[in-house]
């Protein structure tokens, strides 16, 4: 595996920042009411990200040791406000969901700590492929909760109704969603069951390659056979 796809599969899988670091929680649980808040929130970060990791990295050696958090937020602020422009206007409803979460990327810690961490004491390319990984990681960990929140919450997944809703009023039967889903609370419940399983899915898949990767015998009396590899167990008669 080469370094930049590593960069790729330590965002996604390995440092996931929502899953694994747990860093970014206050966009997490706040616009995650809907799949396309998740997504749209989890984009324009990574478009940060990148581009700030791109120039931070260029910028490393000139960049002094004094200046060097003043002048990394100088740098996201000003792509940051560039991405809010861009979606107020080409994509105003997105924009007004938002709202005030798009200028705190500027303060998000894991833009920060990628700045911090890696593209200030790393070349250009595998900055930006870091910042690809770590975005991407970030995006796919808020919309997982947005999908499940807005499908327990509404019955809707990406603003389209998959279940059709009650209607006491008119007599109809239907699902009854589960509001609190939609409220703070169910971020809260959502993030720890997704937590969970995936804690649950790296045991197993460690427990997993533990056992292939321990050696296996013949089951034949290893006091008197050596010719499996395993261990030669001592028989009196040598000399």
């Amino acid at each position: 595996m080469n370094k930049c796809t590593e960069r790729v599969y330590n965002g996604l899988i390995k440092e996931n920042p929502t899953f694994v670091l747990m860093l970014g929680m206050c966009p997490t649980l706040a616009v995650t009411t809907s799949a396309i808040n998740g997504l749209g929130m989890g984009l324009s970060t990574t478009v940060v990200l990148v581009l700030s990791n791109m120039l931070i990295s260029m910028l490393r050696k000139v960049i002094p040791d004094s200046v060097r958090m003043p002048a990394f937020i100088v740098v996201v602020a000003s792509f940051v406000t560039i991405v809010q422009f861009l979606l107020e206007g080409f994509v105003p409803s997105l924009y007004d969901s938002l709202g005030l979460y798009i200028p705190l990327i500027v303060v998000n810690c894991i833009i920060l700590g990628r700045a911090e961490s890696y593209a200030s004491k790393n070349p250009v390319l595998p900055s930006i492929f870091d910042g690809i990984g770590m975005g991407l990681g970030f995006t796919f960990g808020l919309t997982c909760i947005a999908i499940v929140r807005e499908f327990i919450g509404t019955g809707a997944i990406f603003g389209v109704q998959i279940l059709p809703l009650a209607d006491a009023a008119a007599g109809k039967g239907g699902y009854v969603p589960v509001t609190i889903f939609i409220l703070p609370a169910g971020a809260f419940l959502v993030l720890a069951f997704l937590v969970a399983g995936m804690n649950r899915l790296k045991r197993h898949a460690a427990q997993k390659g533990k056992k292939i990767a321990e050696p296996q015998g013949c089951g034949t009396d290893c006091a008197s056979c050596g010719g499996c590899g395993s261990k030669v167990f001592p028989t009196g008669n040598e000399k």
